[in-house]
């Protein structure tokens, strides 16, 4: 029977469970819903409210109302996603910061090994569709981008820090020369403008 789901399909579609109406909504609903995660991000509003006014906006579409039920459970799941993307973003920042001036360099290139490997695990264990290998292959093309950015984005930084310290040592000399200051101190000055001890 070629039309039944593997047992790997099947595992996967009982592992989701039941999509939710606000989850089956049309695409024309699409806007809305972005509206909505927008409204619910930054609860500045009640709940009620919101489900008021995104139940108005479904109506103007002719798409059946979302029950308080419904829209109650997908608050509390949107609420908990972003508390633990916030979570990791905190942290992420943190390692960041504690890595010093290269550490958003450092970092992505670590995820992106990372996700090398892991996608290497799971392709390394089979069972896979078509579709999670085309996911697989786009995950590591992103990763290797990401890479390629982060090197590009660095090179760029750099390039223009030593613009900018070469300007200054310009207009440091500029200004010494007129005040008078000798040339052995203003190659000191220059030494310590570049980096020496």
């Amino acid at each position: 029977m070629a039309d039944e789901p593997s047992s790997n399909e099947a595992g996967r579609q009982q592992g989701r469970g039941r999509l939710s109406t606000l989850e089956m909504l049309p695409e024309e609903a699409e806007a809305d819903l972005v509206w909505l995660n927008e409204e619910l991000r930054e609860s500045k509003r009640p709940q009620v409210a919101i489900l008021a006014e995104f139940n108005s906006r479904l109506a103007d579409r002719g798409i059946a109302p979302i029950s308080k039920g419904t829209f109650s459970r997908y608050s509390v799941k949107k609420a908990r996603q972003w508390r633990e993307y916030d979570e990791r973003l905190r942290l992420s920042k943190a390692l960041c910061e504690g890595m010093g001036p290269d550490g958003a360099d450092t970092m992505t290139v670590a995820i992106s090994e990372r996700l090398k490997m892991a996608a290497d695990e799971l392709l390394a264990k089979g069972n896979l569709s078509a579709k999670e290998i085309a996911a697989l292959a786009n995950a590591n093309r992103a990763a290797v981008t990401a890479q390629r950015h982060s090197a590009e984005l660095r090179r760029l930084l750099e390039a223009e820090y030593a613009e900018r310290l070469k300007r200054a040592a310009q207009d440091v000399a500029g200004i010494a020369k007129k005040a008078g200051v000798s040339d052995e101190t203003m190659e000191e000055i220059n030494r310590r403008l570049v980096g020496g001890a």
